[in-house]
């Protein structure tokens, strides 16, 4: 959905022409602007505090500090930034990495102009997007049928959880369940918690795998 609201945007990645590519896509884009960019994660550390993006699009192979590096440092320094990790690559440990360190989207690189313009967009707003490919990647990256657990969640719990899988932020469960944003807040915090997961994206694949939701 596209807002009156300019969101700005932060390239990383290695390769020029990828950032040449990127650049071009955000021109087109009325409420998407490019405001820095940067060749590595080191770059992008020392970077990120000119420039004040929105939303990152990161890399995550890249020479000096890999994307996953550079995520978990930014979201400590920068909470409010949220992050989409942009690659090539769909291996399960690459995947893992990037959502442990905080990323809120993993895409690849052959994503359409309007999907990754919806994902920036949803990131924005706090919700998770995840490359098709990378859901079926963690889905699959078990050993066996997964073991059913319901993990300890309330009634209530279970409800934000159907909210978080269908791409709810937190304003829109609290609007939803008619509730305050801190409570829905808090609800989101407790069900990552009992389930292990450091954030939004990662529960969404473990309440698939495990068949929470329908």
């Amino acid at each position: 959905m596209i807002t009156n609201e300019t969101i700005r945007v932060m390239l990383v990645d290695d390769h020029d022409m990828v950032r040449r590519g990127l650049a071009a896509f955000l021109n087109v884009k009325q409420d998407l602007e490019l405001v820095g960019e940067a060749r590595d994660g080191r770059e992008a550390i020392r970077e990120v505090s000119l420039c004040k993006p929105d939303v990152i699009l990161m890399d995550l192979i890249m020479p000096e500090m890999d994307g996953a590096a550079a995520t978990r440092k930014i979201r400590r320094m920068y909470p409010d930034i949220q992050i989409i990790a942009l690659t090539s690559f769909q291996e399960t440990e690459l995947i893992r990495g990037a959502l442990q360190a905080g990323a809120i989207g993993y895409l690849l690189k052959n994503v359409s102009v309007d999907d990754l313009a919806s994902a920036i967009r949803a990131a924005h707003s706090g919700q998770s997007t995840l490359a098709p490919e990378v859901v079926q990647a963690l889905l699959s990256s078990g050993s066996g049928v997964p073991e059913t657990r319901d993990y300890g969640l309330t009634k209530r719990e279970m409800e934000v959880l159907e909210l978080l899988v269908q791409g709810l932020n937190n304003r829109e469960i609290a609007e939803e369940l008619v509730v305050s944003r801190a409570t829905a807040k808090a609800h989101v915090s407790h069900i990552l918690a009992k389930m292990d997961v450091s954030n939004r994206a990662e529960a969404i694949v473990l309440a698939l795998r495990n068949d929470l939701v329908t």
